[in-house]
């Protein structure tokens, strides 16, 4: 069983992502900082430390500040990213019991991987070829999630492709929330602990 602290390392991923997804659909834009920690996580797979899947703690800053925000006392809901984190969490839970779609996405992330050694992680082809997995693999299960946004920026192929390039790096992260011990239970029952922990960690940053 992990500690309190990597739970909430794991679900400020899961929020991040969602987050990120979010404001590329409604306003077209993302921080590349925050984003490239997201995916950095989709090639962490035998990471030494939660805090090292995201390269470091900073990387899911914008992600536990956001914990802080919704989970605390002062609580301001985004409900969308809400809704996307609560549906990234329970599609992880049947990808869990899919060893064929799981056997899927790492062959997907695989070859995606041989191709970062010629392009950045951000660059569209990377994001292209993970959006790609996302779609063979997490949108065959149901319920889809349906990201809603102004139509403009969800009509940009780009900005499509990022935003399942991101909804795959939020299923990686609830499956690490998974992995540490958390359930969807946790998120609802123990949400002021989850934001006392997310505040501590700002103080470290």
């Amino acid at each position: 069983m992990k500690s309190d602290r990597e739970r909430c390392i794991a679900l400020a991923g899961v929020f991040q992502a969602a987050s990120m997804a979010a404001k590329i659909a409604e306003q077209g834009i993302v921080d590349t900082r925050s984003m490239e920690a997201s995916i950095h996580s989709l090639f962490a797979i035998d990471a030494e430390s939660v805090d090292s899947v995201y390269g470091g703690l900073q990387g899911v800053e914008s992600g536990l500040r956001l914990l802080h925000r919704q989970l605390g006392e002062k609580r301001t809901d985004n409900v969308l990213v809400t809704q996307y984190v609560i549906a990234l969490l329970h599609l992880e839970r049947k990808l869990s019991k899919n060893s064929s779609l799981q056997q899927q996405i790492r062959e997907g992330i695989q070859v995606a991987e041989g191709r970062i050694a010629h392009f950045h992680l951000l660059h569209p082809n990377i994001i292209a070829q993970l959006a790609d997995i996302y779609t063979q693999t997490i949108s065959t299960l149901k319920p889809r999630i349906m990201v809603k946004g102004e139509p403009l920026h969800l009509q940009n192929p780009d900005n499509v492709n990022r935003i399942r390039a991101l909804l795959l790096a939020g299923i990686r992260s609830a499956m690490l929330w998974r992995q540490c011990g958390g359930g969807k239970w946790q998120v609802v029952l123990g949400r002021k602990k989850i934001a006392e922990q997310a505040r501590r960690l700002l103080h470290i940053l």
